[in-house]
């Protein structure tokens, strides 16, 4: 797809869109400095191991990467800690910025795979929470970086991270338990009651998720980019396809879907998206997904 239309699909749809951005906006630079989550777990590695490792073999997901990470930890160091401490010396490059203020000025959220925080220090933005009351630092599904106080998740500008931030090194999903008990977490919140009242309540203020960025996943169009979703990323797709079942319980209240990469033959996750109410769109150059579609 031309980088024009793609510009038009989200000029067309800015009132109700969502983002949801991966790791490749780290990956992608031409900067000897990339910021790389691989090399952060090899690194991981050295400080934990006696074994020589200079990088991920292939055939192993990176989830399944740090559990043999931690099996490894026999002197029992707090790995997330360690992680923070790494990433909390990222800075933000060029595209980050780019995209940061362009989603900025059409006052769309922001949801993001990563822990770091480069995307708030683009444009240096304040730690908020949509609920005052009960908090837990191992799921801060309620705190988002912005420029002020929301009241939902949906009313505007904001970047919520799925799977923790480093300003709580406790919330930071790492191995496949982790993930699991984000499911458990968001299992509860999404059907706590009843089928009915499950399917009836997600877009209204009353149910447990209203204050969290699961609201954003139920209740805007999602443009997802920078992510691989692949078929280990179990809690992100266990999401997409609750959504496509409320949408099909409730097709007034359904919204719409893009997922934009680079060119790839992967059928199965095509499949998968196209099932769950995505529209692929396919760019020849990494160039058009982090830099062109933004200016």
């Amino acid at each position: 797809m031309l980088v024009a239309d793609i510009k038009e699909i989200i000029e067309n749809n800015k009132g109700d869109i969502a983002f949801i951005i991966g790791n490749g906006i780290n990956r992608y630079s031409t900067n000897s400095n990339v910021l790389s989550w691989n090399n952060l777990l090899i690194q991981l590695w050295s400080d934990v191991s006696l074994h020589t490792l200079s990088k991920i073999p292939p055939g192993i997901s990176l989830t399944e990467f740090y559990d043999i990470l931690d099996l490894e930890n026999t002197q029992n160091k707090n790995l997330q800690t360690r992680i923070v401490s790494l990433m909390s010396k990222w800075e933000p490059l060029n595209h980050h910025q780019l995209i940061t203020n362009r989603i900025r000025d059409i006052n769309a959220p922001i949801l993001t795979t990563n822990f770091e925080d480069t995307l708030a220090k683009a444009c240096k933005l304040s730690l908020f929470k949509t609920n005052k009351g009960k908090f837990t630092d191992f799921y801060p599904w309620t705190s988002y970086y912005g420029d002020s106080q929301l009241v939902s998740p949906i009313d505007g500008f904001g970047i919520w991270h799925i799977n923790g931030m480093i300003n709580y090194h406790r919330s930071i999903r790492l191995g496949l338990s982790h993930y699991m008990g984000s499911v458990e977490r968001a299992r509860n919140f999404i059907h706590k009651r009843n089928e009915e009242n499950l399917f009836s309540g997600k877009n209204m203020n009353n149910w447990r998720g209203f204050k969290t960025w699961l609201h954003i996943i139920f209740n805007k169009s999602l443009f997802i980019f920078g992510l691989g979703l692949e078929e280990n990323e179990v809690f992100l797709r266990w999401l997409l396809i609750e959504r496509i079942k409320y949408f099909k319980q409730f097709p007034d209240r359904k919204h719409k879907g893009w997922y934009i990469s680079k060119k790839e033959d992967n059928a199965g996750k095509k499949f998968f998206l196209e099932r769950v109410g995505f529209e692929i769109i396919e760019v020849d150059d990494y160039s058009d997904i982090y830099e062109n579609i933004w200016k």
